[in-house]
């Protein structure tokens, strides 16, 4: 065997790993007799590149897969890519604008083959780049929402929802990205506290006094669609404005009469309690607009930019022109006041840009009766949440649920499937030959030239909650094996942020198209933080590179680093020295790794004394399946983070620093055989415990630990077995001991090459008598007495009910003693006045768990026996 380096080295080794798997064939999956355990990856979408929060989802992704396959379950992750149609097109239109090509200047085949070669091109780098994390996916059902069976999928459920009478076409108020130039849902506007100025603009009023005229002071942060005014409305009840009723007011600069109306809906105590309607820009007003039967008047272009309509300021764009329409206004005197003013303001999920309310045509889906199925299995836990807390917010958004805005005005993406003819009447069908048919029902001289297809596409979300099924061609093959063998899904993780987006409309669509949930259990995670709480972004420069901290720490120690800092559901303040942790971990790893090697040419049959060892290899075998408990109902209960944090202590504090230290073989003495292979059988069940989240170390120290002819990634977990609670219970004693003597060792000023004599004073002198030889090697001590009363001239320790009495040749300050025990006194009496104190609030006892009260109660039984033990103790040396 070549020598081991002085750290562990991941780069070379997380490649030669990962080509094996794949080699292997561990990643693949085909229905069989085993239980499925199936996730499918949320899409990435094709514009994008690994972040820390791809790296948070996808490491809890791989940690569930690769445990599942390790308990003998039928594994199968599903990658794949989302087309993205906003942001993608917004991608290849700046390309093009580089190569000085105007998206307008082409067709839509032109501009959709740029598409397809943009995606071709950068496409698949999310995919590759998880390769880079480990992460175990079937990489032969790689998936792509505009995959061509999937494309038929998404236009046959159009197709059936409209026959349902759930998708309709309809004029309403929408979201419109005016840089997109494209419809939003409601769910893909981002609100903002944004800071604003209310003006008050005061309109004359029509037929008024020649000689003294009469004005209205209406107050708006949006001056510049004052030329979209259709009326003023005041509450009928506003005493300011019932001499009003029924005039009209002229709109500023451009001189266009308007009725004054009445409305409850005014709120009297905002701004000058008079409101003015422009019911093309803005969703309230237009509500307003049609229960009073008032025209609209869109002022604004698909850009943002004013149109002719607008009689002035004619192509300026919306805020230019509000700058433009305020100077004006000053100039005419027209505006009475100016004052700061902070509301909230929807912004484009995508492009960030200032999203316009728009009366628009276009295609909606009715929601209402869709999310009855989705709504009842969740808050009946047939899906379960985890953490449950999300609930409350799923139940709120469903029970309030609007219909869904889903044609989007795009070329890039699933195209509705509707045919027009010249006068607007249209059909919904499959392909134009389909639509003709039907047009021609009423009108049989139509041609297929008469006829176009509509030219806006289909949100993304509406291929999207198609994913879990979809991958398995659910639609397309509904009575295909894969489909039967593995959906329902197992658990979808996901971020909390697109619980509607996604997540919801995945259940319903589970519901209405194959009659079945899509997931039994959804695992929410929580949003990657920088130190100081800021959501990590390419925009704040806080998102750190994620396959350069990967080239600089390993894989391995990015996902330690991410997910040892990351409980459920709550967010997580990223810190890089997380990842350091994790490099640490991988060294520790190696360096007991490199102590167990070194013992290879010292094993021995026989050795003198294997009291110690024998009770270090008991204690060990019961810790291990204590813990391989504990992971397993940790895991059930999603609480991977905890997890680890068992495994880490299991490895670095039990195994590393107790264990091995316990069975180590004096300088060049030998080790038995029985010792040797038994630390690598633990060893091995270590590694196997934490491979899920480690799996590149753990596969690699596997494998050099001992000839092997399995490999990690697939070796079956072990069942849980019962474990000693009595040996555990002796063995955190043993523990305490050897700490509390180390430490009262450094306190007394004894060096440690400096022998000692050490007695102790105890009620289970039984307990003692198995770990006496422990306790001796690891404190250098040459004898190790139970005696029944105080020893004098010694150092005292007080350890709850026990006394150990230390003799050295040293010099012992009894006065020091004195001073360190009394010390220790008044530490305990404080700590058992806070724990007392917290016994005695009502409340506290009320509210708090069994398992918690107990807790507590052990804590003042131990301290009152400390504080019995130390004042003992100062008697004594009185």
């Amino acid at each position: 065997m070549p020598e081991l380096s002085k750290n562990f080295i991941p780069g070379a080794i997380e490649a030669k790993w990962y080509h094996h798997w794949i080699e292997q064939g561990y990643f693949n999956s085909k229905p069989d007799g085993r239980e499925a355990f199936t996730v499918v990856m949320p899409p990435p979408n094709v514009t994008g590149v690994l972040h820390m929060g791809h790296c948070l989802n996808n490491t809890i992704q791989d940690i569930l897969v690769r445990r599942a396959r390790m308990q003998g379950k039928n594994a199968c992750w599903v990658p794949g890519t989302d087309h993205a149609s906003i942001a993608t097109e917004a991608k290849v239109v700046g390309m093009l604008r580089e190569r000085g090509i105007a998206k307008s200047a082409l067709s839509r085949d032109e501009f959709l083959e740029y598409v397809w070669e943009w995606k071709e091109k950068y496409g698949g780098i999310i995919l590759e780049q998880l390769k880079k994390l480990g992460c175990s996916v079937d990489w032969d059902r790689t998936t792509f929402t505009m995959d061509e069976d999937y494309y038929k999928s998404v236009i046959q459920v159009f197709i059936a929802l409209y026959k349902k009478g759930y998708i309709y076409r309809g004029q309403r108020m929408i979201h419109w990205d005016v840089k997109a130039k494209t419809a939003l849902s409601d769910e893909e506007v981002i609100r903002k506290e944004t800071r604003q100025k209310l003006y008050h603009i005061r309109y004359e009023l029509a037929n008024g006094n020649a000689l003294v005229k009469e004005y209205i002071t209406i107050a708006t942060v949006r001056p510049e669609t004052i030329m979209g005014d259709v009326a003023i409305c005041v509450h009928p009840d506003d005493e300011r404005y019932q001499h009003l009723h029924g005039k009209k007011a002229i709109v500023p600069l451009i001189n266009r009469e308007i009725p004054i109306i009445t409305d409850d809906y005014v709120a009297m105590d905002f701004g000058t309690g008079a409101l003015k309607i422009t019911p093309a820009h803005d969703a309230n007003d237009y509500m307003l607009g049609q229960k009073h039967h008032l025209p609209v008047i869109d002022i604004l272009n698909d850009d943002g930019t004013l149109n002719e309509t607008a009689q002035i300021g004619v192509g300026l764009d919306r805020f230019e022109a509000r700058k433009w329409i305020v100077e004006k206004l000053t100039e005419a005197g027209q505006i009475v006041s100016t004052e700061d003013y902070t509301s909230e303001i929807g912004y484009s999920e995508r492009t960030d840009a200032v999203v316009e309310p728009r009366l628009s045509l276009q295609w909606w889906v009715k929601m209402k009766a869709l999310a009855e199925p989705a709504l009842k299995a969740v808050m009946e836990d047939e899906i379960q949440f985890h953490p449950v807390k999300f609930k409350n917010l799923y139940h709120h958004w469903m029970a309030n649920i609007k219909d869904w805005c889903i044609s989007r005005q795009l070329w890039w993406g699933h195209r509705i499937p509707a045919w027009y003819d010249a006068q607007g009447n249209f059909a919904v069908a499959a392909n134009a030959q389909q639509a003709l048919l039907q047009l021609q029902q009423n009108n049989p001289q139509l041609t297929a030239n008469d006829i176009f297809q509509d030219e806006d596409c289909l949100d993304t979300w509406f291929s999207s909650w198609l994913w879990p099924f979809e991958v398995f061609k659910g639609l397309n093959q509904p009575n295909n094996p894969e489909v039967a063998y593995y959906y329902p899904t197992s658990t979808l993780v996901t971020a909390p942020e697109i619980i509607f987006f996604w997540v919801a409309r995945m259940v319903m669509a589970g519901y209405e198209f194959m009659d079945k949930k899509p997931f039994n259990h959804v695992y929410f995670t929580g949003i990657v933080r920088d130190k100081l709480g800021r959501k990590m972004s390419k925009s704040l420069g806080n998102s750190p590179d994620l396959l350069g901290l990967i080239d600089v720490y390993g894989a391995d120690a990015v996902r330690f680093g991410i997910m040892i800092a990351s409980p459920a559901g709550n967010d997580i303040l990223f810190d890089e020295s997380s990842l350091e942790q994790g490099r640490n971990f991988n060294n520790k790893l190696w360096n007991a790794l490199k102590l167990i090697k070194l013992w290879e040419g010292r094993i021995a049959d026989t050795v003198s004394d294997m009291n110690d060892s024998a009770f270090a290899l008991n204690w060990f075998e019961n810790r291990l399946l204590q813990a391989q408990l504990e992971v397993e109902q940790l895991m059930a209960q999603f609480k991977l983070s905890e997890a680890l944090k068992v495994i880490y202590s299991l490895i670095w504090d039990d195994f590393c620093s107790w264990y091995l230290e316990w069975v180590k073989p004096g300088f060049e003495q030998p080790i038995h055989r029985n010792v040797y292979q038994k630390t690598i059988t633990f060893f091995a069940g270590l590694l196997q415990l934490l491979h899920p989240f480690m799996p590149f170390i753990t596969e690699e120290i596997y494998h050099l630990l001992a000839e092997k002819t399995d490999d990690l990634c697939v070796k079956q977990i072990p069942p849980a077995q019962k474990f000693d609670t009595v040996i555990l219970q002796e063995a955190e004693l043993l523990k305490k001991v050897i700490t509390a003597i180390r430490e009262t060792r450094v306190k007394n000023s004894l060096k440690p090459k400096d022998a000692v004599e050490v007695f102790v004073e105890t009620k289970q002198p039984h307990v003692f008598k198995s770990i006496q030889q422990i306790i001796c090697r690891q404190i250098n001590a040459t004898t190790f007495t139970i005696v029944e009363s105080h020893v004098n001239n010694s150092i005292v320790v007080a350890l709850e009910t026990d006394k150990f009495y230390i003799l050295s040749e040293a010099t012992l300050d009894n006065q020091s003693l004195k001073e360190t025990l009394l010390k220790d006194l008044a530490y305990q009496k404080n700590f058992l006045l806070s724990v007392e104190k917290k016994l005695s609030n009502e409340k506290f006892v009320q509210n708090a768990a069994p398992a918690v009260l107990a807790i507590e109660q052990k804590k003042k039984t131990d301290t009152l026996a400390r504080i019995k033990t130390i004042e003992e103790s100062l008697q004594a040396l009185n």
